[in-house]
């Protein structure tokens, strides 16, 4: 396994796991898997060659099989934070520590920002493995977004988390 940073080549291999993230856990992402579906794959490369977006990819050989991005703030006044988002995991390449190693990662390129302070994430209330895992590597909770998301019928909160680097 080996993990890089996502590059404009690989935007047909991000788009396929995080449809299956979208389709597999809706209520985990706020967007949904017809919403990004529909986007062609140059808006998936703008995505990975973004000076504002780093995506980091974990690899088991040629495969894609896992996901983390760090999305730098533009504006001045908010410069010192970055959000963490779509994390995800192939269910065929879990409970192997491959989470852990992309967040760790993710982690480390935030320190290589000397201006970045904190990094912030939202998970699905409910959502007990990413919880626990962001809990291991320093996150601590400091909010609760009510309603969230709404999948179909049903509502989703959002726990805030927040580490300081």
């Amino acid at each position: 396994m080996s993990i890089r940073r996502l590059r404009a080549g690989d935007a047909a291999a991000y788009r396929e796991l995080m449809l299956e993230a979208y389709a597999l856990h809706p209520q985990a992402f706020t967007s949904s898997v017809s919403e990004r579906a529909a986007l062609p794959i140059n808006w998936w490369e703008s995505r990975l060659t973004s000076r504002l977006d780093v995506l980091l990819g974990a690899f088991v050989g040629d495969e894609l099989v896992g996901i983390v991005g760090l999305a730098l703030e533009p504006r001045e006044k908010a410069r010192h934070k970055a959000l963490l988002f779509g994390m995800y995991v192939s269910e065929h390449h879990r409970q192997r520590g491959l989470g852990q190693q992309l967040l760790e990662t993710a982690l480390a390129e935030a320190r290589r920002h000397a201006f970045l302070r904190l990094v912030q994430l939202t998970v699905t209330a409910g959502n007990d493995p990413a919880i626990k895992l962001y809990q291991r590597c320093g996150f601590a909770l400091y909010g609760l977004e009510p309603q969230a998301i709404r999948v179909g019928d049903e509502y989703f909160d959002k726990i805030l988390m927040w580490l300081e680097l």
